[in-house]
């Protein structure tokens, strides 16, 4: 092999591992989040405002670290990531990461309050389609329970309904467990039903949050298109994206009212 083809091959490779990042190892990612709560908790008790502001970023960048450098995206971290955003004043980031960790969890308590008081600071109020307000009331126990908890009632109803079909067969016809099994295979069905159209939802549907300080939303994609609102859209407004095309998503509100926006001013979940 000639000198100028292993020197040829020697820049390429030191090239390409400039580009190439080495994961995090276990032990840098636990000492990026006791970094990042150390901070985070420095921020609270600090005095000054300013001071507390340089600390909540600092905490937020070790937060980011261990999600994009080190791989890990759970509910917890996407929750202590989000509080640090909103503590901060950063609504928008704030409202997206709650909504990342209630995606992955969406029973847990904390997130769901963090997420709603995160929600009343938005200075856009848009309100909720009607009709969609009463399908979240009627099937509540769709909308409020994760798709990991719904799989494991559906599991649970459905080894109840074996159960009770196995000591029908063994002794015949009992009254109460044939309304046993009537209940427990009603429910098997409603939430099977439940995790398919979550799952489906999820691979499907793509909902955003805009993390810009503002945007103006307009009718098409491009700056020459009139304004569909009077007012420009706000950080923390959520979204659900119907379509994307170079720089602009095509967005639909909770009111069910649509418009563009570019794409460097909103985040997907």
């Amino acid at each position: 092999m000639s000198k100028k083809l292993l020197i040829i091959l020697f820049v390429l490779s030191l090239c390409i591992s400039s580009f190439v990042k080495a994961d995090l190892t276990t032990e840098q990612k636990k000492e990026l989040f006791t970094q990042a709560n150390d901070y985070f908790q420095q921020a609270n008790s600090a005095d000054d405002q300013e001071k507390a502001s340089q600390l909540y970023e600092k905490a937020i960048l070790s937060f980011n670290k261990i999600i994009d450098e080190g791989k890990v995206k759970n509910a917890r971290l996407y929750y202590n990531l989000a509080n640090a955003y909103f503590l901060n004043g950063n609504i928008g980031k704030a409202v997206l990461n709650y909504r990342r960790a209630e995606k992955l969890d969406s029973s847990d308590e904390n997130i769901k309050k963090n997420l709603e008081f995160a929600r009343s600071r938005r200075i856009d109020k848009v309100t909720v389609n009607t009709e969609k307000k009463v399908l979240q009331t009627l099937f509540f126990w769709h909308y409020d329970f994760s798709i990991k908890t719904k799989f494991i009632l559906t599991c649970v109803f459905f080894g109840a309904l074996c159960l009770c079909g196995a000591i029908t067969l063994k002794k015949g016809y009992i009254g109460p467990l044939t309304v046993t099994m009537v209940i427990t295979g009603l429910l098997t069905i409603l939430f099977f039903v439940s995790v398919f159209i979550g799952y489906r939802t999820q691979s499907k549907v793509n909902y955003g949050v805009i993390t810009a300080s503002e945007v103006i939303a307009r009718q098409g994609d491009g700056q020459n298109y009139p304004q569909s609102f009077k007012d420009p859209l706000h950080e923390g407004t959520e979204f659900q994206l119907l379509e994307s095309r170079l720089r602009w998503y095509h967005i639909k509100l909770t009111d069910d009212s649509t418009a563009w926006i570019p794409s460097d001013s909103a985040e997907l979940i």
